[in-house]
């Protein structure tokens, strides 16, 4: 991987603390601006560096909560973890990451709903989603590759939601939906474990008869 570019670093420098004041500023350049004022950033080299357009700008946000994620739960911290607490570290980090932008993580959410941003809202799950699972250890390359991120995904998603709306003490009712989302994550990998431990299952058998049925 190359190295960032000055006006990357920069971009990557102001990612956070736009999501911060576009819960003020809305997303526009006005964030970018105040952000740039409060991290002593020169504003026109700010406006330069991060992309112009509500929806890219929140993915540029997003990008800034997956960096800090990353670094706040390095792999040789989440080893000593297991899976399940690994799962729930990373989903509850990132919500504390978003926290000073909750209520601009409302409307990205509502701009990453409209029609024409609804790929590039779901480029940013899946990558999100796969970032999770990799810092948590997984290194399948199969189908269990694919149904761990559409799973933690949804799990996500929904607690994401469930948080915006949760004015409990501590988020402690976002917990409590994390907890079963995840016991539901954990039942669905254990019932995989199994389909896929019986002994004459085949997937290529089972999809070569679809195809051609036996007569």
């Amino acid at each position: 991987m190359s190295p960032a570019s000055p006006l990357e670093q920069i971009r990557d420098r102001l990612a956070l603390a736009v999501g911060e004041n576009a819960a003020f500023d809305g997303w526009t350049s006005k964030a970018v601006d105040s952000a740039a004022g409060r991290l002593g950033v020169d504003p026109a080299q700010a406006r330069l560096a991060f992309p112009k357009g509500k929806a890219a700008m929140v993915d540029a946000y997003v990008q800034g909560v997956d960096r800090e994620m990353a670094k706040r739960l390095p792999p040789a911290k989440l080893a000593k973890m297991k899976i399940r607490e690994r799962i729930r570290t990373l989903v509850w980090t990132r919500l504390e990451i978003m926290a000073p932008a909750r209520e601009a993580v409302r409307t990205a959410l509502a701009i990453l709903a409209m029609p024409q941003n609804v790929p590039l809202g779901a480029t940013i799950g899946w990558r999100s989603a796969d970032l999770m699972w990799r810092l948590a250890g997984d290194t399948s390359t199969d189908f269990n590759h694919y149904t761990k991120r559409i799973t933690l995904g949804a799990v996500y998603g929904s607690t994401l939601v469930a948080w915006l709306d949760d004015n409990s003490d501590g988020r402690a009712d976002t917990g409590t939906f994390l907890d079963r989302r995840i016991d539901n994550v954990m039942q669905f990998e254990k019932w995989k474990a199994q389909w896929r431990s019986r002994e004459h299952f085949s997937v290529s058998r089972f999809l070569g008869r679809l195809r051609y049925p036996p007569r």
